[in-house]
């Protein structure tokens, strides 16, 4: 399913029930490649990924956010590791550009997606194994839409505000 950039823009959703079946090994290394090509403040790339395919893990992860769910029922996770984001503002719009770059190499693949945010770091970090100076707050899921047909469903009406609502030119 190849779109343009825009068009995958404009119909992208959320996707949070996935068909029961595994993803491609090349369909993961491309989506983790989408998010190590992303571009990051001064290329300082202040992420790692881990890979999550497991499915006691995945399931696992999915109680450790409120909205995480659909983390379970994913073939794939990944978790997005940053450096204390206190540390620096941009690393966590660096880890969101990560996330939109395989988010967006998914929708061309066919493959859903949803962001999840983890909301008990801790327990992740005794779940994942990764070192005290890393942090989580987002993690991805990635699958096979349940129901392929929102991979090309038309934008929902009345789903997004007008331009003119959130665009000021110059000044407020």
């Amino acid at each position: 399913m190849a779109l343009s950039v825009a068009e995958a823009i404009r119909t992208k959703r959320a996707v949070r029930q996935f068909a029961d079946r595994p993803l491609r090994e090349e369909e993961v290394l491309a989506i983790l490649n989408a998010g190590r090509r992303a571009q990051s403040s001064k290329n300082s790339q202040p992420w790692h990924f881990i890979a999550i395919r497991e499915r006691e893990r995945l399931v696992a992860l999915s109680k450790l956010g409120e909205w995480a769910g659909h983390l379970a029922g994913a073939a794939l996770g990944v978790a997005i590791l940053t450096r204390d984001p206190a540390e620096r503002f941009s690393i966590l719009f660096d880890a969101g550009q990560a996330a939109a770059y395989m988010q967006l190499a998914a929708w061309e693949m066919g493959i859903g997606s949803c962001l999840a945010t983890i909301y008990q770091p801790e327990a992740a970090r005794e779940l994942l194994g990764f070192p005290a100076e890393y942090h989580l707050r987002i993690a991805l899921s990635f699958g096979y839409p349940l129901d392929e047909s929102i991979l090309t469903a038309p934008p929902r009406k009345g789903g997004r505000k007008p331009l003119e609502q959130i665009v000021h030119w110059e000044k407020w």
